[in-house]
């Protein structure tokens, strides 16, 4: 094709992975509203030719004809158990499982409450908006790839007969137990059939096996090949569905309002709705520890900087040492919010008021009561639940006692993992803006902390803004670099970025339900680097390398809270 001035138009190879993202989420939006769709059918293979096309960089190999293991991994973290056997696949809402005799399948990576109803279907309650619902069919999307890749691999051509490989495998995964001679035998098989190394099997295998489920790994390649073929044969076709009310419900808030009202009753009933309140995005650990761990642990630790401190509280091993500062803590005023709406957001407030003299790591003057602050710190919300969250949070609290009592939001926090473009694991990211990926959409705001904060700690500061995608598992290297290298001076990636200021916007400038002059702080760790080669979240968990930036970042908000 050519301009009218004769040269010849082209698209960069960024230009068609943006092309490629956008088709995947209209088709899943169309999907969606259409209420199913078959992974064979031609909604699906549009799914899979789009993220064929990508290549994301979590998912590897995903274009090539050998299996991807690392890709795999990271997906059935994410997914229940069990998934991959299941013909139907159904996404609801909460309809009331919780209270029926099936146990909850709840991923290690996700925190989605899942329910295998019989042998052929599973479902998974969404409630926590569109993110979740983009991110479990792209991990789905994935595993139909990779079904299809083992099924291409062992079906003879122009037959219904399998390789030899496939029956030792099948052999194998019928047997109630192996011998260890048994289990190597069925993995050389497994290594021919995936394309990948009898060394790069075992180490997947390893990962895979737990104690109640030691062949996890041979039975979850022989039940994606298995559906795969039945599909290929017999014409039973795989389904995915989302269920009349999760259609109904979505988008209306009606978790994040639960959630809200629910924290907003126990600010009341403890009288701190008027007390300025600081609220934190965070984990439900580093707020609490900084405040209390040194005091909470003189006799463990007598000498020892908090650094030490903090990688002993996350050990997995050291129950009994958080047990301890979870009680000084409580007796210090802090008041821990089990979530029960369905967000999966547990929350802490800590009411400065109650700290006893010494008990706290940190000074803060003795001012009169009703100005000591509120520290509101709220577990990781997931994409768009965050503009559900705050933009609920941030709402006047009505009862029937009252038209709206304002909540007294002094500031805003956020800490969070993100990927990061310059650098690696465990550098920091100070962000200036959010812009949204493929909208024009940009938040830019005054930023309280600054790299300059963070200098002299032995880690890389960058600062510059801060993209947030639509789904980490959709980014590839050459939208990377181009966000990178352009005038967007984009330093990281994360998912929750703009939803998060769209609603302290909204609520400060527009709805005037807070203060115009609120506080904002942004920081993020690098969980990863997708520029390098080996260094995506699909490589593996950040280890005691998150501790220090995570601590860093806390002691920053803190000490700004504390001296405002």
């Amino acid at each position: 094709m050519k301009s009218s001035m004769g040269k010849a138009i082209t698209t960069t190879r960024a230009q068609e992975s943006t092309n490629a993202i956008e088709r995947m989420y209209i088709t899943m939006r169309h999907l969606f509203n259409r209420g199913f769709y078959k992974p064979n059918g031609v909604s699906g293979e549009a799914l899979k030719n789009a993220l064929l096309q990508l290549r994301p960089e979590i998912y590897g190999s995903v274009g090539e004809e050998k299996a991807e293991l690392n890709g795999l991994i990271y997906v059935l973290e994410r997914l229940p158990e069990g998934i991959e056997q299941c013909t139907f696949i159904n996404l609801t809402s909460d309809e009331g499982y919780g209270i029926s005799h099936i146990n909850p399948i709840i991923p290690p990576k996700r925190r989605r409450n899942c329910y295998r109803i019989d042998d052929e279907q599973m479902n998974i309650e969404i409630t926590r908006g569109r993110s979740d619902i983009y991110d479990i069919l792209t991990h789905l999307t994935f595993l139909f790839i990779e079904s299809e890749k083992i099924c291409n691999r062992v079906l003879i051509p122009e037959t219904e007969k399998t390789i030899r490989d496939w029956a030792k495998l099948e052999s194998a995964v019928n047997k109630e137990e192996l011998t260890q001679e048994e289990r190597e035998i069925a993995l050389i098989h497994t290594a021919n059939i995936l394309g990948r190394s009898f060394e790069e099997i075992l180490e997947v295998y390893k990962k895979f096996s737990t104690k109640t489920n030691p062949e996890r790994f041979l039975k979850v390649i022989y039940w994606l090949g298995k559906l795969a073929l039945e599909e290929e044969i017999s014409g039973e076709k795989r389904a995915i569905t989302f269920s009349a009310l999760l259609r109904e419900r979505l988008g209306h808030h009606i978790h994040g309002e639960i959630w809200a009202n629910n924290i907003k009753s126990v600010l009341v009933k403890n009288n701190l709705l008027h007390r300025p309140i600081h609220i934190i995005s965070a984990n439900m650990h580093s707020v609490m520890n900084s405040l209390f761990a040194k005091a909470a642990l003189t006799s463990e630790f007598p000498k020892v900087d908090s650094l030490e401190i903090f990688e002993a509280l996350s050990s997995a091993g050291n129950a009994e040492l958080r047990k301890k500062v979870t009680e000084l803590a409580e007796i210090n005023g802090m008041i821990s919010i089990d979530d029960t709406s369905g967000t999966n957001i547990d929350v802490q407030i800590f009411d400065t008021a109650k700290i006893k003299v010494n008990n706290c790591s940190y000074d803060f003057s003795t001012e009169e009561i009703d100005k000591k602050p509120v520290i509101f710190v709220m577990d990781y919300a997931f994409g768009e639940q965050a503009y559900e969250t705050i933009d609920e949070l941030l709402k006047p609290y009505s009862t029937k006692k009252n038209n709206g009592s304002l909540i007294n939001v002094d500031s805003v926090s956020i800490m969070g993992k993100a990927g990061i473009l310059e650098g690696g694991k465990g550098d920091l990211m100070i962000p200036s803006a959010h812009i949204f990926e493929g909208t024009a959409d940009n938040y830019p705001f005054k930023n309280e902390l600054c790299a300059k904060d963070f200098e002299g700690y032995g880690l890389k500061v960058f600062e510059g803004t801060m993209v947030t995608v639509l789904g980490t598992s959709l980014q590839n290297k050459d939208i990377l670099k181009f966000f990178h290298k352009s005038t967007w001076n984009v330093i990281g990636l994360e998912m929750e970025g703009v939803h998060y200021q769209k609603a302290i916007q909204s609520a400060s400038k527009i709805r005037k339900s807070i203060g115009e002059n609120v506080k904002v702080r942004y920081a993020y760790y690098a969980s990863d680097n997708p520029l390098e080669t080996g260094s995506t979240l699909a490589s593996g968990g950040l280890g005691t390398t998150g501790v220090k930036p995570t601590y860093l970042i806390t002691d920053k908000i803190l000490k700004q809270i504390f001296n405002s």
